[in-house]
């Protein structure tokens, strides 16, 4: 981390009198604290943008990932400073916008103004902010689905994957639209499954019909990989003979006593596997298991003879999602296997996309909720996650829209013109406020800027040439990347959620301002 700066000198003058005297070791907390988040900014500042840098990261598990998306790069980060770790966790996706500011809040600090009205200012601007971005906002329909792809395209125009946003938009936009009701201010992304498979490229990433899995059939044992009126049961015990809790070692000297052991273990499968065929299930989801095996071979012989198809290594955390889509209810016994709590589908089967095998149930019955699957493929691993990852960002626009119906330019054009207003509405204030609000008017501009640096164009001649345009009125002027000019962003079809620039604005805000009531560090052994 950077040296401590030295306690700035307080401000003279006749008004010193009035100043903040401040301790020397709360200046350095602060200003150590502020140094931490500006290098979070500094390391995710370059990714912000179309032309934004990509960033390769190598976990500690030797694994590599390449992104320019904000949240993953902090997530990855390895970081040591308590306000920088604080910054992470604070940041989530909206990563770009938390460190900025802080040198205007260490000139503040220098004036000799006291932390608690900086923080307390700043967040009257905020507030300041958010109305001007409202006013200049404009209502989106949910049924307008041009103007929703529009935004989803956006979002996918920084990435890596930025050349299939034709293919990546569509898909989720529809797959947010299916999950909302006129009435809905919000939708669980938790609720739309992304199947992740290695094979072909972005351009066979599909919404599908109905509910995948990313396990395989068994067809060890020659099961079937087919089945039409399926009966699906999600089972949460294990087909294979029962174990002591502790490791113990039985030894069996007697091949009678051998022969009694093992038709003891046959008939105990048999009979889990005629209650299961018993309540008419022919589709098996049987969960993942640590302490012993999921089947073994004899169980998965019976299923076989009694023509039950099975998928094995259901994860833990997929029942709800599994439960809700197909209407049925998780058994952990085999004594409550009853047809009640089966689910009914038109088709279970085993398909092939480009060589990856994933599992698709369609037609489903009753389903307890409304759900969506979308089959991600890529050529390898790394194209795979940052696919999912860009999609996953354009899913989080389109649910910004159905909180909040609202969309604003992009391209640096709502921060310029706020910063103008901002400023203009700082000289109707008096004292250390409108020092405060101008501060705050300044540090929004650094937007603009940074979108013209990652662009590699003078970033001074363009915000100067920004603002003048502002000036005159053109409130959706913006800094068009591609061409390398000003121009009406909106005609560009760049265009983003209000609420992306809001939560920004007052997560920022809320950032400075806890660090700002901090002026003591205490490690504990």
């Amino acid at each position: 981390m950077a040296a401590v700066a030295p306690a700035p000198a307080a401000a003279s003058g006749g008004g010193n009198r009035r100043n903040f005297q401040n301790a020397e070791k709360p200046i350095e907390v602060r200003l150590s604290n502020m140094t931490a988040a500006k290098a979070v900014a500094d390391a995710v500042r370059t990714s912000l943008g179309p032309r934004g840098m990509d960033k390769m990261i190598q976990t500690a598990q030797g694994e590599v990932v390449i992104t320019n998306d904000g949240a993953t790069i902090l997530k990855h980060m390895s970081v040591m400073h308590p306000a920088a770790r604080m910054l992470v966790d604070l940041s989530a996706a909206q990563d770009i916008e938390a460190g900025d500011g802080t040198t205007s809040v260490v000139k503040l600090l220098s004036k000799g103004i006291h932390p608690t009205v900086i923080a307390e200012s700043f967040s009257r601007a905020a507030t300041k902010v958010v109305e001007y971005l409202t006013e200049m906002s404009t209502p989106v329909d949910l049924n307008d689905r041009e103007s929703l792809l529009r935004a989803a395209s956006t979002s996918l125009s920084s990435k890596i994957v930025s050349q299939y946003s034709s293919i990546l938009s569509p898909i989720a936009v529809d797959s947010v639209l299916r999950l909302v009701t006129p009435s809905s201010t919000n939708v669980d992304l938790r609720d739309i499954r992304l199947v992740k498979k290695v094979g072909g490229t972005i351009d066979d990433t599909e919404l599908m019909d109905g509910v995948l899995l990313h396990q395989n059939v068994i067809t060890s044992a020659g099961g079937p990989t087919r089945i039409e009126k399926a009966k699906i049961g999600i089972i949460q015990f294990q087909l294979s003979p029962p174990k002591p809790d502790m490791d113990n070692q039985i030894v069996v000297n007697d091949y009678r006593q051998m022969d009694k052991i093992l038709k003891e273990e046959r008939l105990y499968i048999l009979n889990m596997c005629k209650a299961i065929k018993k309540s008419g299930c022919n589709v098996l989801l049987i969960q993942k298991s640590i302490l012993r095996d999921a089947t073994n071979e004899l169980s998965l012989a019976y299923l076989q003879k009694l023509k039950i198809l099975a998928v094995r290594d259901v994860e833990r955390d997929e029942i709800e999602f599994l439960s809700r889509s197909l209407g049925c209810k998780p058994i952990s016994d085999v004594e409550q296997m009853t047809a009640d709590k089966l689910g009914e589908a038109d088709v279970v089967e085993e398909i092939s996309r480009n060589g990856a095998k994933v599992v698709r149930i369609s037609g489903i019955k009753n389903p307890s909720g409304k759900t969506v699957s979308v089959l991600c493929t890529g050529a390898n691993g790394l194209v795979l996650e940052e696919s999912e990852r860009s999609l996953h960002d354009a899913l989080c626009v389109v649910r910004c829209l159905v909180k909040k119906r609202f969309l604003i330019a992009g391209g640096g054009a709502p921060e310029i013109h706020v910063s103008r207003l901002l400023s203009q509405y700082s000289q109707s204030l008096k004292g250390m406020e409108a020092y405060c609000f101008a501060a705050f008017a300044e540090a929004l501009e650094v937007i603009p800027t940074t979108l013209a640096e990652n662009a590699g164009l003078n970033p001074i001649s363009m915000v100067t040439e920004l603002r003048n345009r502002h000036a005159l009125g053109e409130r959706t002027a913006g800094i068009n990347v591609r061409k390398g000019v000003i121009s009406n962003i909106l005609e560009e079809n760049v265009l983003q959620p209000l609420l992306v620039s809001t939560s920004a604005i007052e997560l920022a805000t809320e950032t400075v301002g806890l660090l700002l009531r901090i002026d003591d560090y205490h490690p504990c052994r």
